[in-house]
This record gives structure tokens, C-alpha cells and sequence, in this order.
């Protein structure tokens, strides 16, 4: 059993929950490699050696391209802002190493296409963090639509929506610019896509609108001076899909009262299934002839779960997500499973993402053939 080098980039929330993951996957599964964490990276060196230290890596870098180029570091995380993802993950692919990186998987489509081409060259082997799908509820849902529990899919409607910009207030970050890729279409959207297309397949055709409700947010937190916001706080959309259903999407970052609400309802010819984040461990299914909704709860007979839990309704969280999306890149790297979101699938969400922003824009359905 070689060793498998983790060479993390980014401590903010997400790098501490790949580092969670990475830690927590051997104790959950039978692996077929020794997983070391080799590096970490942060700009800010005091805090690059304290989480490395923290954390269990063996390493610290203030220069994320000196852990790319260690060579105990055989696969690349990525948790940093979304403008850092391309020239990193180019950087790794040139280097021959497989990457892990979180979601939006860039900036622009241009730099989603390229970054999906040259690890499909290089035949890397790469994941994008759509963790939410992973979740052995969702897999129960897929496993429903796919088997013709429902009957033909004939309506989608869903929804992520938070409130942690809610207030004006709230102070102007990376997220706000659009060249980092921000705004809730980006940021909590992209989820929801990737969602849609696991569950139903290739969207055909879109129709938005986008909306900018706070147009200043101070340019830090208590202070006078306000900054211009040019992001979307919101979106709504109708999707056509290939398979033929139709539906809505939306996605906010000011609701009050949602944490995270990526929820969603898909309903059939023989039935109605529905599912919200903030209660991941059950679906809602009604049936043909049902008076109505039935509670399904995640329980040790559906996949991932047993690695946790021996007994249902003991309940997931957010890090056990994290852990199965690891626990299924490290199975790829080995030749054993090609589940997860690749760069070529990620490219896609990206490519369905820049239609529905022209949409908006032009006041026009889009095929998504046009981007």
C-alpha cells in the first residue's frame, strides 16, 4: 500500500473541512492508500504553520507553487478564492498532479474549458467540491428517479438559498466582486445546478433574471466608506431539460431566516420526491394513491452511510459529506469508481451558469448549445 502525499492550499472554512476529510477518511474506510498529509499553503505564514501544525501536516509554505512542486505531495486541494482556482490547478496539471478544488471551478468559462482540457490531456484525474451529492439520501433520490419510482419527470422546482447577506451591512468581500466569480448565482447557485444535472440530467434551454438588491455594502465591516456591488444577491430561472421536464431554479443569499436551504422538488407521472439541506438525512415521497408525503430516513442500508453509523436516524452532518467526496477522489485515483464531479462535469455547471447569466441579461431564452 503506497502513500498518498495531501498537499493543501487555503485555511479559511473549506480548507479546514478538506483537512477534516482527509483526516477522518482512513478511520471510516478501508483505503487503498496510506494517506499522509504532506503541506499546507497560506499567504500568510504565521497562519500557514499554526493550521499545518493544528491540523497534522507535515509541512508549511507561504508560496502555494513551492507545495505544488514538493515531491511528497502527490494530489493538490484547493480551497482558496475563486480567482485563485485556475492559475493553481494549471500549475498542478502542468506538474502532473491530480486536483481537488473547490467549487465554482473558475472565473469565466473560458478558464473552466481550458482547465478541463488540459487535465483530460495530461489524463489526470481531478474533482471539483459539489459535496452536497455525495450525501446517501441524494444517491437514494437518483436511485428513485432513475428506476421509474416517479414515473416520467415532468416538473423540477429548486432552491439554495441562505441569509449570511441578508443585512446591508454586511461588509464587501471577495464574493462581491464579479471578477472573483461572486454573487448567489456563484456562489451557493452553482450547487444547485450540479444537483439538477446529477438528478435529471443535461439542461436544454434557460430563461432568467438576476437582481443586484443592495447596491452598497460597506467596504469593511463598521465602516463609512460603502463600495459599489455589481454581483447578483439573487436569481430566479426557468430550466428546460433534454429529458423533457421543465422547472424553476432560484438561489439568494438575503433570505432571513434559510441557513442552507438547497432544496429541491421533482415530481413524476407516479409521484412527488422532495428534499431540503437543512434536513439531510430524510426525503419526502409520495407515491400514486398516497394521501400524501412519507418520510424516508438515511439509515446504515444506504451506501457511505454504515461507514459512520450502524443505525438509521443517528443522522450525518456537513463533514461526513466532505469525507465521502474524499473517500470517492481517493477511490478514483485507484482506478475505482468514477462518481464524482470531474473539471469536464464542472465545466458543464459553469457552461449552464454563463447561459442563464446571458439570459438575464438579453431578456431571452438560451439554449445552452449557444455558450
Amino acid at each position: 500500500m503506497r502513500e498518498l502525499g495531501i498537499g493543501l492550499i487555503g485555511t479559511g472554512f473549506m480548507g479546514r473541512a478538506h483537512a477534516l476529510a482527509f483526516r477522518n477518511v482512513s478511520a471510516a474506510f478501508e483505503l487503498p492508500f496510506t494517506i499522509r498529509l504532506a503541506a499546507l499553503a497560506d499567504a500568510n505564514p504565521t497562519r500557514a504553520q499554526a493550521c499545518a501544525q493544528a491540523w497534522g501536516f507535515e509541512q508549511a509554505y507561504a508560496d502555494w507553487q513551492h507545495l505544488i512542486d514538493d515531491p511528497k505531495v502527490d494530489l493538490i486541494a484547493i480551497t482558496t478564492p475563486n480567482h485563485l482556482h485556475y492559475p493553481m490547478a494549471m500549475a498542478a496539471i502542468a506538474a502532473g498532479k491530480p486536483v481537488y478544488c473547490e467549487k465554482p471551478l473558475s472565473v469565466s468559462l473560458e478558464q473552466a474549458n481550458a482547465m478541463h482540457l488540459a487535465a483530460r490531456n495530461a489524463g489526470l484525474v481531478t474533482r471539483v467540491g459539489y459535496n452536497y451529492q455525495h450525501n446517501p439520501i441524494i444517491g437514494l433520490a437518483r436511485e428513485l428517479i432513475l428506476s421509474g419510482e416517479l414515473g416520467e419527470i415532468v416538473s423540477f422546482q429548486g432552491e439554495f438559498s441562505e441569509d449570511f447577506m441578508a443585512d446591508p451591512a454586511s461588509p464587501w468581500s471577495w464574493r462581491c466582486e464579479a471578477g472573483h466569480a461572486g454573487g448567489a448565482l456563484a456562489d451557493l447557485g452553482s450547487h444547485l445546478l450540479a444537483m439538477a444535472r446529477y438528478l435529471l440530467g443535461e439542461v436544454e434551454a434557460v430563461c432568467a433574471q438576476l437582481q443586484t438588491v443592495h447596491g452598497q455594502r460597506p467596504a469593511t465591516a463598521g465602516s463609512q466608506e460603502l463600495r459599489a456591488i455589481a454581483v447578483d444577491d439573487q436569481v430566479h430561472a426557468l430550466l428546460r431539460f433534454t429529458r423533457g421536464a421543465s422547472g424553476t431554479f432560484s438561489s439568494s443569499w438575503l433570505k432571513h431566516g434559510y441557513k442552507n436551504h438547497l432544496s429541491f422538488e421533482i415530481s413524476g407521472t407516479r409521484g412527488t420526491l422532495s428534499f431540503d439541506q437543512e434536513r439531510l438525512n430524510e426525503l419526502r415521497l409520495c407515491r400514486v394513491g398516497q394521501e400524501g408525503f412519507q418520510r424516508l430516513l438515511a439509515g446504515p442500508n444506504l451506501p457511505g452511510y454504515a461507514a459512520f453509523s450502524p443505525a438509521a436516524g443517528h443522522q450525518l452532518g456537513y463533514n461526513e459529506l466532505k469525507t465521502l467526496e474524499v473517500h470517492e477522489l481517493i477511490m478514483a485515483l485507484a482506478g475505482q469508481g468514477q462518481t464524482g464531479t470531474d473539471f469536464e462535469q464542472a465545466f458543464e455547471v459553469e457552461r449552464l451558469a454563463t447561459a442563464i447569466r446571458l439570459a438575464a441579461r438579453e431578456e431571452r431564452w438560451v439554449k445552452v448549445s449557444e455558450v
